[in-house]
């Protein structure tokens, strides 16, 4: 048996008496059904596990789903109980991911991924900044239709930074880091975190954030595609400029100019060769798909032609597949998509019916009367539940664990203490993917670029502190000032 999917004892110790205390030992609070404070423990459990790594997230929520159908929670009957633990399957927004992972791998499999970094290194690549600016740009093309944000910054977009580097001499273990590898290696890095911010389909978590926001405004606030991507468009591009200027600030690299690097680009897009077909085939499947996404059909021709962003994911998949971009022997492979699909059922299985049963309300409740205590203003008390909910992340080895376990109760707190929905809505969300900028272990993105070996951890450390306030203060500034011109405040 692997190493990774070998059950790790203590972790798996450790969840299971998190479990036990709170299903047998912690009376249950008054105003929560016990049946409601039992799944409460099996869903803490479950987050204790995939922080510590008990075993692969996927098989852990396969447990998950077997102890909700056993244990009778949500259901007394045992058709039933089954019938809830498997009902996270049928939500579309989980398909919506799995469906655009799959997709993702055609960026991989036809080299257009690659095409479209070296074409903007090529064109901007004269100076180390703006190798930085086509790192990032690059990115921004690949985000919304590439849900894991590890694939697109450390399998995409992280070999074409190494490639850089290597060619100006500036390698990790021979004390020329700081040449140009650095920079370029935390440029890489952080532009994930805002990219992962501006679509729904850029980080595979964002549908958590959609689906828990929709349940505690009662589907009043249902944030579309569209609507997420026009209103983080303004915020996240602010960011984008402003963040390879900072990483320059904190560690200047030792190359300013680097004429040969959009030499290099051009060679490597020579050894691609020329624009192949399958390329041009998932281009145009990809922009039909933004177009879909973005309800274009509907602006123009009326709400008769409204297109739901999971049936058109699975239009996108089905033409990748007709015309052999993809086989489905690729599909099958996306070993990631599949495993998405379940750990995203059970999670938000156990997220939907601890809301239906009470527990997130009676949670919110319980933050909402701690913070009025303290004597604060709406603003104030949402302030703190921000910074609370978005600095924990150093103590979260995962966004999605992250986000399952905070972000509905604390969402709903803040509107209980009088913050503007849609607004208080729009910044947890981009909150949620900016505390990726924290540590070295924040998401999967940051242990393949932190062990590239081309910063020490208290610089990673350092530089993730301050993105992360830069980032929170544009989105702030910039997003407020954004979303009060849509009509959103």
């Amino acid at each position: 048996m692997k190493d990774d999917s070998s059950l790790k004892p203590v972790p798996a110790l450790v969840a299971v008496a998190i479990t036990l205390v709170i299903w047998f030992v912690i009376p249950v609070p008054e105003g929560v059904q016990p049946n409601a404070w039992h799944l409460l423990a099996l869903f803490i459990g479950t987050i204790a596990a995939i922080i510590g790594k008990a075993m692969p997230i996927g098989a852990l929520s396969m447990i998950a789903i077997a102890l909700v159908a056993v244990t009778g929670v949500t259901n007394p009957k045992p058709g039933g109980a089954i019938a809830d633990a498997l009902s996270g399957f049928a939500n579309p927004l989980i398909w919506l991911i799995g469906v655009s992972v799959m997709m993702s791998r055609a960026l991989i499999k036809t080299g257009l991924g690659r095409r479209i970094g070296y074409n903007f290194i090529a064109l901007f690549g004269k100076r180390t900044i703006g190798i930085g600016y086509a790192l990032s740009l690059s990115e921004l093309v690949l985000a919304p239709v590439t849900p894991s944000n590890t694939a697109r910054g450390g399998g995409i977009m992280h070999p074409i930074m190494k490639s850089i580097a290597h060619s100006f001499g500036s390698e990790a273990d021979d004390g020329t880091a700081g040449k140009i590898g650095r920079y370029l290696a935390l440029v890489n890095y952080h532009t994930n975190p805002i990219t992962s911010a501006m679509f729904i389909t850029a980080t595979a978590p964002n549908p958590l954030v959609v689906k828990f926001v929709a349940d505690a405004t009662g589907a009043q606030i249902s944030l579309t595609w569209g609507t997420w991507a026009l209103a983080m468009l303004l915020p996240g591009l602010v960011c984008i400029a402003v963040m390879p200027l900072v990483i320059a600030w904190m560690y200047p690299p030792e190359i300013k100019s680097t004429p040969n690097a959009r030499h290099f680009a051009r060679e490597q897009l020579t050894e691609l060769g020329h624009f192949k077909l399958s390329e041009r085939i998932l281009l145009g499947v990809f922009l039909l798909l933004l177009i879909l996404w973005a309800g274009v059909p509907a602006m123009l021709f009326g709400s008769a032609f409204t297109v739901d962003a999971t049936a058109a994911a699975f239009i996108g998949l089905s033409l990748l597949l007709v015309t052999g971009v993809l086989s489905w022997d690729d599909i099958l492979a996306e070993k990631s998509a599949w495993d998405t699909v379940t750990w995203f059922s059970a999670l938000v299985m156990m997220a939907t019916f601890l809301n239906k049963l009470g527990v997130v309300g009676w949670f919110s409740d319980s933050i909402r009367d701690g913070i009025l205590h303290l004597g604060l203003d709406w603003f104030s008390a949402s302030a703190l539940l921000l910074l609370v909910y978005m600095y924990a992340h150093y103590f979260f080895a995962s966004t999605t664990a992250h986000i399952t376990a905070m972000f509905g109760a604390f969402y709903a707190a803040g509107i209980a203490l009088g913050a503007p929905p849609m607004g208080f809505a729009l910044i947890m969300a981009g909150a949620s993917s900016i505390m990726m900028t924290l540590t070295h272990y924040a998401t999967g993105t940051s242990p393949i670029i932190f062990g590239s070996g081309y910063t020490t951890l208290g610089q990673w450390w350092k530089a993730g502190f301050v993105m992360s306030v830069v980032n929170l203060a544009l989105w702030l500034v910039v997003g407020v000032l954004w979303w009060s011109l849509l009509g959103y405040l």
